[in-house]
């Protein structure tokens, strides 16, 4: 998967191997594959509880698409068991105020990603373009491949925008002071714990957009924590407005996702309608690096996904060595996606973020919204605060420069 290349073996007198700073993107593979378990995240549920338990706070928090595929199997369940219901009603049994779907933003990221394609193709800009919603690549990216970040889109990413909506907008439909506003995430992801921390993708001045992250593992601690047994619960739904999500925003969470929702919204803001939901399916698949030229109304595109940070350098050398020539690049650190991410339940192999997949693409096939631009809570947060899609407002609270990151790892 890559992790390798942030070992070295350390100069003490035991030689043990250590994690090489410099080098380390937090993507938490090294965590997921540790044979002894010795390496894990550092761990934030205890302040969690200490920020719900503060009555000068309220405390929302938003989960990820590929966390409620995940979860369920520290619950006992089958591998990929959609646990949404349930996930939702532990939030809420945990003394959260709100409880928002990631989906909402990873809508909101598409609106702003297939516009920012479309103006990059017609403007001459820089291409590929490549996503940016995977701060470990992001950050393997600028280690790597410095003279290439132009290539990375400017939006961030679903975390950090909902981040910077929920301080801002969120707070004013709720009618609450966004200064008490306490913003949580669930993500699949370790590196959202570093990314979260970057100055260059929080909005506000003060503090960050997002105050802390947990991974699933330490969502199913906290639960467990206070003694809440899954068997118990009762499933219950996100909370309105900010809780809805189409089924393009639930795929982000697989390998080939980010892709597929932008290709669905870049072909409507192109052409004026909708494609067929599944006609760009063809990006789906664990295969760690796979290509696809599609014909939108006569415009030829050629895209390729890749997962898993040896697979992203590989691309990255052909494409810098002018090998293969693509308009548009999915990168995930993590195998098979977010699902297969370092936040995850502790399983090995492929097979597992391909079933946790299937669970997200069972789960857009049955959305009764499938195009990001079709998601009314997107379309009223652009028609009451943003504007449009791309407006100096969505720059200043959604983009980001991502050329300039700080490097550090400070989590």
């Amino acid at each position: 998967v890559g992790s390798e290349m942030c070992i070295r073996d350390s100069s003490d007198a035991n030689g043990k191997a250590e994690i090489d700073y410099e080098k380390c993107v937090s993507c938490g593979q090294c965590i997921a594959v540790c044979p002894t378990g010795a390496l894990t995240e550092k761990d934030y549920t205890g302040d969690v509880f200490a920020a719900i338990a503060d009555p000068s706070k309220h405390v929302i928090v938003q989960t990820a698409p590929a966390v409620r595929a995940g979860l369920g199997e520290e619950f006992g369940l089958p591998i990929g068991t959609d646990v949404e219901g349930k996930m939702a009603a532990a939030l809420r049994r945990l003394g959260f105020d709100k409880v928002f779907d990631t989906n909402f933003s990873a809508d909101l990221t598409i609106m702003e990603e297939a516009h920012e394609f479309l103006d990059r193709v017609q403007n001459g800009g820089v291409l590929p373009m490549i996503t940016s919603c995977s701060p470990g690549w992001v950050k393997y990216c600028e280690h790597y491949f410095p003279d290439m970040t132009e290539n990375l889109s400017t939006c961030k990413s679903p975390q950090q925008m909902f981040g910077a909506i929920a301080k801002t907008y969120v707070a004013h439909r709720l009618g609450v002071d966004p200064d008490k506003v306490f913003s949580v995430s669930v993500m699949p992801c370790v590196a959202k714990k570093y990314e979260r921390t970057v100055s260059q993708v929080n909005y506000k001045d003060r503090g960050y957009d997002v105050d802390l992250v947990l991974t699933t593992r330490e969502l199913d601690r906290f639960i467990r924590s206070d003694s809440i047994k899954p068997e118990d619960l009762t499933d219950m739904p996100f909370d309105d407005i900010f809780g809805e999500g189409s089924g393009a925003g639930v795929i982000f969470g697989t390998t080939g996702g980010v892709m597929e929702a932008a290709l669905r919204s870049a072909y409507y803001l192109a052409t004026g309608e909708n494609p067929k939901a599944d006609a760009f399916k063809d990006v789906r698949g664990m295969k760690g690096w796979k290509e696809e030229t599609f014909d939108i109304k006569g415009t030829k595109l050629k895209v390729a996904v890749a997962s898993g940070l040896a697979n992203a350098k590989a691309l990255m050398e052909a494409v810098r060595r002018g090998d293969v020539q693509y308009d548009f690049v999915e990168i995930m650190a993590c195998p098979g996606g977010c699902v297969g991410g370092g936040g995850q339940p502790f399983k090995d192999g492929f097979e597992l973020a391909r079933e946790r997949g299937e669970q997200l693409y069972r789960l857009d096939r049955e959305s009764s919204i499938r195009f990001s631009h079709e998601n009314s809570a997107v379309q009223l947060t652009y028609e009451e605060y943003i504007g449009s899609p791309m407006s100096d407002k969505a720059h200043h609270i959604l983009h980001t420069d991502l050329k300039s990151w700080d490097l550090k790892m400070t989590e």
